[in-house]
């Protein structure tokens, strides 16, 4: 892990800062990005955050939300490639390895700005020159107060960035019942209560803000789609691209609906697989012992935490389906043995 004096020697001038972050941003992804942002330009840097896709409507609240430039090939490329050449420091966010931000991956790796990395994922790759990854944190958000702090800037903290980093937090706890959640993070949560932010406003916004569609397609993925597996303490949800269409799913509709599946008494580990058109993405998670990022590395080219990750297949989504359920005979004197535990974090 770097030093925090090389960062803040890599800070002394004014530089173009490029912060990205990891596909589809969750509320840690946008919120450690956002609000990074803010106080770097407090401190009179130019900084502009890309992502590398889209992010749910219910994060758009975040300050600086507006200036985000989205990622997209057929229509940005040129403009995104020139911010990343022109970038002396280049910031990645919540994510572990450069192929978690698509394109964007191999801009960045040909860079010629010191890249830092600030994450809280296991095995990160070794691309960064200044690398703050800590896989024991609750949250990246919870690393980039660290980070302000350090430099001794946590008095430049304000409402704004503070709700940032609560949104984080916040959500990559589970509101504060995963087993991540540590005494540091609730000193953290004190100071930037110090600093004004509503936690129920924070609350409010990502929690109960979904669509009138979001909340039926719910019912119907609860009623219809949910498989448990009582002989392996297992419970998935797989969802077709049609599926997805009929409900008119946005982007973020799907994000937390594995943790119903894991919330079924006996239930340690869960599964939701998405028919992305393009390939089907996977979530898992697990409670207790059971590593879903061993198992996701191991078969769905994945990872994450000891208790939720990501995965990818290309196969069909029934195919994908089959090789799941394949699976679990190998896997089931530890899902019937394994203790049970608070629900994981989100990835």
């Amino acid at each position: 892990m770097s030093t925090i004096s090389e960062l803040k020697e890599l800070l002394a001038h004014p530089r173009q800062i490029f912060i990205t972050t990891h596909h589809k941003p969750d509320a840690d992804a946008l919120g450690s990005s956002l609000g990074l942002a803010g106080y770097l330009r407090k401190k009179g840097h130019s900084v502009t955050v890309v992502t590398p896709s889209d992010y749910p409507d219910f994060l758009a609240w975040m300050p600086g939300n507006e200036e985000v430039v989205v990622y997209e090939p057929r229509q940005n490329d040129a403009q995104v490639r020139d911010i990343i050449a022109r970038a002396e420091v280049l910031f990645c966010l919540d994510f572990s390895c450069l192929g978690r931000i698509n394109e964007l991956g191999d801009y960045v790796r040909e860079a010629k700005g010191t890249k830092v990395l600030i994450d809280h994922h296991q095995e990160p790759e070794d691309f960064a020159q200044l690398d703050y990854s800590n896989p024991k944190a609750a949250a990246t958000a919870e690393l980039v107060f660290e980070v302000i702090r350090d430099l001794g800037d946590q008095d430049l903290i304000d409402t704004g960035i503070g709700e940032c980093l609560y949104a984080g937090i916040m959500t990559d706890t589970g509101s504060f019942r995963h087993p991540s959640t540590s005494r540091n993070v609730h000193l953290i949560i004190a100071e930037l209560l110090n600093a004004g932010i509503n936690l129920s406003d924070v609350h409010r916004r990502i929690y109960d803000s979904h669509s009138e569609e979001r909340l039926r397609f719910l019912g119907f993925v609860l009623k219809d789609k949910l498989t448990v597996l009582r002989e392996y303490n297992t419970a998935y949800i797989a969802i077709t691209a049609d599926e997805l269409r009929q409900y008119n799913s946005k982007t973020g509709d799907t994000e937390g609906l594995v943790n119903f599946a894991l919330s079924i008494e006996g239930i340690v580990f869960a599964a939701i697989l998405i028919d992305r058109v393009q390939a089907v993405k996977i979530s898992f998670r697990s409670v207790g012992d059971f590593s879903v990022s061993e198992f996701s590395r191991r078969n769905f080219n994945g990872g994450g935490h000891h208790n939720a990750a990501g995965g990818i297949s290309y196969d069909s989504l029934s195919s994908t389906v089959e090789r799941f359920l394949s699976l679990l005979p190998a896997y089931q004197a530890q899902l019937v043995t394994a203790p049970l535990a608070p629900v994981a974090p989100s990835v």
